[in-house]
């Protein structure tokens, strides 16, 4: 099945239609030019690829007549979770991105202590909606069938101190094994600091939180550098890379 692979926020199962939001008719029919009986593929998240056929595409509008399943996409092995304190300009982006193409399971931005990034009200919930976006997008290009879940901002030490994820990893070289020490997880908890790292007093609670230490090499990584080369370490070592 060819065509062009789009989400859709709709219920999907076989000989529905459903119509294409804005974002899907500008990039179908106005960008290529697409119209009524060419292939697309649909998600929703629930899992499965759908073939779809468009139909009644009009000015404004159209709709695609929903096909067969195509693919289903089995749970992953390895249950990732990111804690990431918000990073400046596009570097959150490029983060939530680059991790959903990596299958994070979910995201949560975080506060902390030399976060420079501070975010509330109107502001707040049109970041989330975009980072929402930048997800889905990420899935359309990678082939994910599941969209990981941008959870809501909190401070840095709820979210350490809640986590009960298998394997708990702080991007700090404190108190550090290798990872082949641990026996193999079904979750992973990446905890990664601001651009100008977390203080020790954060580092202290972490640890005593049950995170331990990790690091990448003799290099300094920027921070939306280490967050992605940490999940494929873990992929490679407990996920499906390996």
């Amino acid at each position: 099945m060819s065509g062009p692979r789009i989400y859709s926020a709709a219920a999907l199962s076989s000989g529905l239609r459903t119509e294409l939001d804005d974002q899907a008719f500008a990039h179908l029919i106005r960008v290529l030019r697409m119209n009524d009986g060419d292939p697309v593929r649909l998600f929703n998240g629930d899992g499965h690829e759908y073939a779809g056929q468009l139909c009644d595409v009009q000015k404004k509008s159209a709709s695609v007549l929903v096909g067969d399943i195509l693919r289903s996409e089995a749970d992953t092995p390895l249950k990732l979770q990111l804690g990431q304190v918000v990073s400046k300009g596009d570097r959150m982006d490029f983060t939530i991105q680059k991790a959903t193409e990596l299958g994070i399971s979910d995201i949560t931005p975080l506060w902390s202590e030399r976060c420079e990034v501070r975010l509330k009200g109107e502001r707040l919930d049109k970041k989330m909606e975009h980072w929402q976006k930048v997800a889905i997008s990420a899935c359309e290009q990678s082939g994910r069938n599941r969209i990981p879940t941008i959870n809501q901002p909190q401070y840095f030490a709820d979210w350490a101190k809640n986590n009960n994820a298998d394997v708990r990893l702080l991007l700090h070289p404190h108190r550090q094994k290798p990872l082949r020490d641990y026996p193999q997880p079904a979750s992973v908890a990446l905890l990664v600091g601001p651009e100008g790292g977390f203080s020790e007093q954060e580092v202290e609670m972490a640890m005593s939180s049950g995170f331990a230490g990790l690091t990448l090499g003799p290099r300094i990584l920027r921070t939306e550098t280490a967050a992605l080369a940490a999940l494929s370490v873990f992929q490679f070592q407990w996920g499906d890379f390996s």
